[in-house]
């Protein structure tokens, strides 16, 4: 059985380099290239296998045409990440990042992805549908491709707790804030995103525990996981509050710490592990992926070592 889906909307194939500077109106003599599989739930996919590869206990469902999408499937093959394509006529996109070494700055450059149709939608939604017996959790992460509504994951979101499945929520904006009112199991924010939602600053600590308490009030979720980049994070539920502080690792690149985190956490969550055992486990995910450049996102034997760091803690 497959317990764990994770839907990417709008993947990419993710192009990383680095430069000595980045200055205007010239050439630039980058090093050699790397790609990886991109996109909010493919990521969140990717460590989930490696935390927990035994069995295929998660399934990838995505998006994908063209050229750029006939590599993110192979891309994923080899990685072992148990997947399914719903092939689209448009092409997948390519994002861009760049490390500039003398600085330590990585610049990133995220396109809009391609044009999605009725049909397209439709296949997705089928397969979904198609799913026997329903997951236990279904991941909505990442951002919605040009021709879908900012309620498509509203639409998921009531779907799936029809059926019985657990949702968990990882994007921003206006289709956050719409599935928030479908309700979900569990929402993984940014500072920067529980702010915007909140339409207002949250400077401090007693801010960030307030806003996220407000959620799970309001039954919009019944677990805030709120990422906190080098300050941690802090998880929130009806029945307990938990402050996790950040492991301290050097930064490589911070692109998917926040998927690694969310992957550590739903690993930990589905085989029954305390709320708190879990948080440490994302933390020590995430903390492994800033390790890694681009996204290679996080090293197993990394994770391992960080996590029994943040236990001692």
């Amino acid at each position: 059985m497959v317990e764990i889906v994770t839907l990417t909307l709008n993947p990419a194939v993710d192009v990383s380099t680095a430069v000595d500077r980045v200055v205007d109106t010239h050439k630039l003599r980058c090093d050699a290239a790397r790609r990886y599989p991109g996109g909010g739930g493919l990521n969140v996919a990717r460590v989930i296998q490696r935390l927990d590869g035994r069995e295929p206990s998660c399934l990838a469902l995505y998006l994908a045409g063209g050229a750029s999408g006939n590599l993110l499937e192979q891309m994923l093959a080899a990685e072992r990440v148990a997947s399914r394509r719903l092939r689209i006529a448009g092409e997948t996109r390519e994002n861009f990042s760049v490390t500039e070494r003398s600085t330590g700055r990585e610049f990133r450059f995220v396109l809009p992805g391609p044009q999605i149709g009725a049909e397209e939608w439709s296949g997705m939604l089928a397969v979904l549908d198609a799913l026997m017996p329903a997951p236990r959790y279904l991941v909505l992460s990442g951002s919605l491709p040009p021709g879908l509504p900012p309620k498509a994951y509203a639409d998921l979101a009531r779907y799936a707790n029809h059926r019985g499945t657990r949702v968990v929520l990882d994007t921003s904006g206006l289709p956050l804030a719409l599935a928030l009112d479908a309700g979900v199991y569990l929402v993984k924010p940014s500072l920067g995103e529980l702010a915007a939602l909140e339409e207002r600053p949250l400077a401090d600590e007693a801010a960030w525990l307030a806003a996220a308490r407000r959620l799970v009030e309001d039954r919009r979720a019944q677990v805030v996981a709120l990422t906190l980049g080098e300050r941690g994070a802090l998880l929130v539920s009806s029945e307990e509050t938990i402050r996790v502080k950040a492991l301290p690792v050097p930064v490589s690149s911070a692109t998917g710490a926040g998927d690694s985190f969310l992957a550590g956490l739903l690993v930990a969550l589905r085989r029954g592990d305390p709320l708190r055992d879990a948080a440490r486990l994302a933390q020590a995910a995430a903390s492994a992926t800033l390790l890694s450049s681009g996204t290679a996102l996080c090293d197993v034997d990394e994770v391992k070592r960080l996590y029994a760091i943040a236990q001692e803690a």
